[in-house]
């Protein structure tokens, strides 16, 4: 075998700089057709309405904010300061019968068993605690209106 041709060298590199065009032009065309889908289903954030861009972030919450409960080995938050310092007002009983029932959903039923008392015991702190509560809150309320 001897040495290529100048006319196989041209053959050749023409063969290569065909392929490196169509090589090219398949990028392009899948430059294109990218550039075409980001068109068509992305937008910009200067796009976009103050309600949707208020749906694009969230509120860092931090647990020193909340106000936390022991009751029965479960932690309870409570987020709302008027409620908790009324809260802090109740008798341990009261406190963690509003406690239960209120910010875990527990059924006075449910409430009885984890407290080791009657079900009607339970229904009646529990009314009883709503009356204490309201009437805390208000001379709160009060206060925070002088």
């Amino acid at each position: 075998m001897g040495q290529p041709s100048s006319r196989d060298e041209m053959t050749i590199r023409h063969q290569f700089d065909r392929l490196c065009q169509m090589a090219l032009k398949g990028e392009a065309a899948n430059y294109y057709k990218h550039m075409d889908y980001r068109r068509k289903h992305e937008v910009t954030f200067s796009e976009l309405s103050e309600k949707e861009l208020s749906k694009l972030f969230t509120m860092d919450e931090y647990g020193t904010e909340y106000h936390h409960f022991e009751v029965h080995g479960y932690d309870i938050e409570v987020k709302n300061t008027l409620i908790a310092e009324a809260l802090k007002g109740l008798t341990e009983r009261k406190r963690n019968v509003i406690l239960l029932s209120y910010f875990m959903e527990m059924s006075d039923a449910d409430i009885a068993r984890e407290m080791n008392l009657v079900r009607s015991t339970i229904h009646e702190h529990r009314t009883r605690s709503l009356e204490i509560l309201k009437k805390i809150m208000e001379g709160i309320a009060d206060e925070k209106d002088v």
